[in-house]
């Protein structure tokens, strides 16, 4: 069996202000022509489908431009779950109509179901479980036992295990965060205060595990359990990611030979610095000048429209540091950025600043809590 793993599209994504939807159609053009060719027996897209709840009509358009040609015009079966940017209500509708013509979306929580292939080898089990808060899935199992991302997979798996088949090949599509993966600036975290991570343990007895949420392509704890890595470059912290889809090839034994099919992003995401003379005398010839790009300044004295003459040789500029700003620091890498800061630190630094001692565990627990219920609140607000 044949088919393509993609995940964290993100679709109606800015970045410092910027459309970033027909880059987005850039790079699906490409993924069209990658399934045309190869002809996958499907295609597993692990969530993050959209970047926010209530996307914009463009986005919109543009995800049904793709399947429509996915689904229509290649007779590729899809199947598609929720990630914790989308609105699993929304993503969802229509899906038991959509389903009869091979797009099999999951969205909301429910107990895991299969979507079955057959190659000259025999069946092959595709189990789909969309993103949800673990008190999602403890309502789904009137288990009290479930608290945390990591129980809740538990729980979610074990019936998947339990009902696998004998001898036959399962492969699980799934958003979240493994112990251990290497996440990216432009990640929203899945919990406050260190509950959202799974093991990896979670997966054993798939064959391939096709998981979404992080941006960075990688292995996790294992060969078999992967992630494709998002769609295009949203944040200058993953200038240095190489962003595609998995091209995966599974024999009659269920091992798999995943290759890495890179995708060509219309503008290069980039972080140059120098000198603003040198910058707008000298451009890299080898680099396009319309790339997105964050360029760190190492002049002192004032400068006067620093954007505009920037914008003059590099059209694309979307944010400029000024190092003679931040005291003592030789580099950026080395600056501390509070947008890098997860939510749980920076109200511990707020506590510790505003009383004079340090966040308790009780303390730090209530917070989480308070936080997950008003996070989950805002997704119920955005579904009604």
């Amino acid at each position: 069996m044949r088919f393509i793993h993609t995940s964290d599209w993100h679709l109606g994504r800015l970045m410092h202000g910027e459309h970033l939807t027909e880059d987005q159609a850039y790079v699906l053009d490409q993924m069209k022509l990658l399934a045309r060719d190869s002809r996958p027996d499907a295609l597993l897209v692990s969530g993050d489908v959209y970047d926010r709840a209530v996307p914009p009509p463009e986005a919109v358009a543009l995800l049904d431009d793709f399947l429509s040609f996915m689904v229509l015009d290649l007779d590729i079966p899809v199947i598609l779950i929720a990630g914790n940017h989308d609105s699993p209500s929304r993503l969802q509708f229509a899906s038991r109509v959509l389903a009869g013509r091979n797009l099999h979306v999951f969205g909301s929580v429910c107990l895991p179901r299969s979507v079955t292939f057959t190659d000259s080898h025999g069946p092959v089990h595709v189990y789909a479980v969309p993103y949800a808060e673990p008190v999602s899935v403890r309502e789904v199992f009137q288990n009290d036992e479930i608290r945390d991302h990591d129980s809740a997979m538990a729980a979610l798996t074990d019936v998947v295990v339990a009902g696998c088949p004998a001898d036959e090949r399962t492969i699980l599509v799934a958003h979240a965060f493994v112990a251990g993966g290497s996440p990216a600036e432009s990640e929203r975290p899945l919990s406050v205060g260190g509950a959202e991570t799974v093991d990896a343990s979670r997966f054993r007895g798939f064959h391939y595990v096709a998981l979404g949420h992080l941006h960075r392509p990688q292995s996790a704890g294992s060969p078999r359990i992967q992630y494709p890595g998002s769609l295009l470059k949203y944040s200058f912290s993953e200038a240095d990611h190489s962003k595609g889809v998995n091209l995966v090839e599974m024999d009659r034994d269920g091992h798999c030979r995943v290759e890495r099919i890179p995708l060509t992003p219309r503008h290069d995401v980039r972080r140059i610095r120098g000198l603003l003379e040198d910058l707008l005398k000298h451009p890299d010839p080898h680099k396009n000048r319309e790339d997105y790009l964050m360029i760190s300044l190492l002049d002192v004295a004032p400068i006067l429209d620093v954007m505009g003459r920037l914008k003059d040789v590099y059209p694309n500029v979307l944010h400029i540091e000024r190092e003679c700003l931040a005291p003592g620091v030789q580099n950026l890498e080395g600056r501390t950025d509070h947008r890098k800061i997860n939510d749980m630190d920076l109200f511990a630094a707020f506590f510790s600043q505003v009383t004079g001692s340090e966040l308790d565990p009780a303390e730090a627990a209530a917070y989480g809590s308070i936080v997950t219920d008003l996070r989950m609140a805002d997704r119920e607000a955005a579904e009604t």
